[in-house]
C-alpha cells in the first residue's frame, strides 16, 4: 500500500479557517469512490465524517454535587432513586448507564443522565456517617445540571469496531442486549451503522488517538485512551477490516453542553438499562491508505452472525452490511429477518453535522498526543482454582479469602514522608530532614500522641524505631 502524505492535519485546519476544506460524510465518499476512483477520493476530500448512534452499555458520567451545609462526606448516593457509585470523594460520585433504579427495573442511570442533560429537577439522596471535618449525615432536595459544579460523561467503552450480529437457533425466546431475538433463527440483530461507523473507517487507527476531537452527545467531546475490551488481534476480511469485535474507544466530554437528543436511556426487556450515545469522528484523508479505509461500502464490510442461544455462540454465517441493511440473510436455506438495533438515521445526522461544523469553522482537527496502537488481546477471567495453581508461595487460604487481605497489605507499608506524624510530636521525635520524616528515638517518651496519625497504618513509634518498644499496659 502507497503511504505517499497528501495533506497534514495542519494544512486541513488551515484550509478550514479559509472556508476552502472539502468534507464528505462517510456515504458521500463512497459515493464518489464508485463514481470516480479511490484516487479522486484521495486528490479531492480533506475530511470524511463518521457517525454512530447504538446502545453503549459502557458509558455513565462523573458529578460533582458541591458541597453542602452543613458539609458532608456522601458515601451512599441516590439520584431519582438510582445508585452513583461515591467511592471518589466527599461530593464526587459516577453514574453508571446500566446501574438500575431500586424502584423499576426498567428505568436506571442511563435515563437519569438523559434527564440531567436535558435540565430536569431530580430528586438527590445523600448519607454519610459525620465526620469532625464533615459532619452532615443526610442530604435531600431535587438538583440540575446549572446547580452542580460537573458534570461530564466518561465512556470507558463506545463506538465498537464491529460487532457480531445476532440470532437464536434454540427452541425458545431470549432477550438479550441484542434485543429479543426469535426462536428458529427468527430474526438477526445488528448494531454497527457499516460504512458510517467511526471505526470501520479508520480499521487500524491511522488518524484516532488520545486526543483526537469528537463528535459526542451534541457537543465536542475527546478520545481519552484505549476503550476497555481493545483488541488487535482478531480476524479480519480480505478488505484488511475486523470481522468481529475489535477496537474500542474511551471517550470523555462536558455532557453540560450535549443535547438529550443524541444522549438517550433506554431499556432492553429482561435484560436491563443502557444508554443510547451519539458519537461522530473525523477522519482527515492525510495518505492513500486512509483514503482506501474510508471508501468501503457496506457491500466490502462484513460481520459474523453469531448464535445467542449457546455459551460459546458459535459462528451461524458471514454477511455484509449491505445485506444486512437489504432486511433478510440466509441462514440454513431460510431467509431470516435482519433489522439494526442502532439507528442509521441518528448516525446519517452526526455525520452531516459534524460536516456542518467543519465547513462553518466552528471544529478543527487535533493531532493525537499518543496513537491507540498496541497490539492488544482480550482475556476471560480466570477461575479462582486456576490461579491458585500459578502461586506456588503463596498461601492458598490468601487466595481463597480465608485471610484478611490486610495481612498482605501490611507486608509492604513503608513511610510515604507525608508528615501527618511531624506536627503532633512535642518533644521532636518526629522531624523534619531535607523532605524526610526522621526519628529520634532517645527523645521519644513515648507518649503515644503519634501511634494513631500513620495514614498508611504504620505503628508509631514502634516502625520508626529499631528497637520495638512494647506498651507498659
Amino acid at each position: 500500500m502507497q503511504l505517499d502524505k497528501l495533506r497534514s492535519i495542519e494544512e486541513i485546519n488551515k484550509k478550514i479557517a479559509r472556508g476552502e476544506v472539502v468534507v464528505l460524510t462517510a456515504e458521500e465518499v463512497v459515493k464518489l469512490a464508485k463514481e470516480e476512483g479511490i484516487r479522486e477520493v484521495s486528490k479531492k476530500v480533506d475530511v470524511v465524517t463518521t457517525g454512530t448512534f447504538a446502545p453503549m452499555c459502557s458509558s455513565g458520567a462523573f458529578i460533582n454535587f458541591g458541597h453542602t451545609m452543613p458539609p458532608m462526606r456522601m458515601e451512599k448516593i441516590k439520584l431519582a432513586g438510582v445508585e452513583v457509585y461515591g467511592g471518589l470523594a466527599a461530593v464526587d460520585g459516577y453514574i453508571g448507564a446500566t446501574q438500575e433504579s431500586e424502584f423499576d427495573k426498567t428505568f436506571g442511570g442511563g435515563h437519569v443522565i438523559e434527564m440531567l442533560i436535558r435540565g430536569e429537577n431530580l430528586l438527590l439522596e445523600a448519607y454519610g456517617k459525620g465526620t469532625d471535618c464533615y459532619p452532615g449525615k443526610y442530604f435531600r432536595g431535587y438538583i440540575n445540571k446549572d446547580m452542580i459544579n460537573d458534570f461530564f460523561l466518561f465512556n470507558p467503552r463506545n463506538a465498537y469496531q464491529n460487532y457480531a450480529a445476532a440470532t437464536n437457533s434454540s427452541d425458545r425466546t431470549l432477550y438479550t442486549y441484542m434485543g429479543k431475538l426469535l426462536p428458529n433463527y427468527g430474526n438477526v440483530n445488528y448494531s454497527t451503522s457499516g460504512e458510517l461507523s467511526p471505526l470501520l473507517k479508520d480499521p487500524k487507527m491511522l488518524t484516532i488517538g488520545i486526543g483526537t476531537r469528537i463528535f459526542l452527545g451534541g457537543a465536542v467531546g475527546y478520545v481519552a485512551w484505549y476503550g476497555t475490551q481493545f483488541r488487535t488481534q482478531v480476524k479480519e476480511s480480505e478488505y484488511g477490516v475486523p470481522l468481529v469485535p475489535a477496537r474500542t474507544l474511551a471517550l470523555i466530554g462536558d455532557a453540560k453542553k450535549m443535547d438529550s437528543k443524541f444522549v438517550k436511556g433506554a431499556y432492553f426487556k429482561n435484560y436491563g438499562v443502557t444508554l443510547f450515545v451519539g458519537v461522530g469522528v473525523p477522519i482527515p484523508i492525510l495518505n492513500e491508505e486512509i483514503a482506501y479505509y474510508v471508501s468501503l461500502s457496506n457491500e466490502e464490510l462484513h460481520t459474523e452472525i453469531k448464535d445467542y442461544s449457546k455459551l460459546e455462540r458459535p459462528t451461524v454465517g458471514v454477511v455484509s452490511y449491505a445485506q444486512l441493511k437489504s432486511g433478510k440473510v440466509e441462514i440454513n436455506g431460510k431467509d431470516v429477518r435482519t433489522t439494526s438495533l442502532s439507528s442509521l438515521e441518528k448516525a446519517r445526522e452526526i455525520a452531516h453535522t459534524l460536516k456542518k461544523w467543519i465547513l462553518a469553522g466552528n471544529f478543527f482537527l487535533t493531532n493525537p498526543s499518543a496513537m491507540l496502537d498496541e497490539e492488544r488481546t482480550l482475556k476471560n477471567l480466570s477461575k479462582v482454582e486456576q490461579i491458585v495453581s500459578h502461586l506456588e508461595n503463596e498461601k492458598v487460604e490468601y487466595v481463597m479469602g480465608v485471610l484478611n487481605p490486610k495481612d498482605k497489605l501490611n507486608k509492604h507499608k513503608e513511610c510515604v514522608n507525608c508528615g501527618a506524624c511531624v506536627s503532633v510530636c512535642n518533644y521532636e521525635a518526629l522531624y523534619w530532614e531535607k523532605d524526610k520524616v526522621k526519628f529520634d528515638e532517645s527523645k521519644c517518651v513515648y507518649c503515644m500522641l503519634c501511634t494513631d496519625t500513620c495514614p498508611i497504618g504504620l505503628k508509631l513509634p514502634d516502625e520508626k524505631s529499631e528497637t520495638k518498644f512494647e506498651m507498659p499496659y
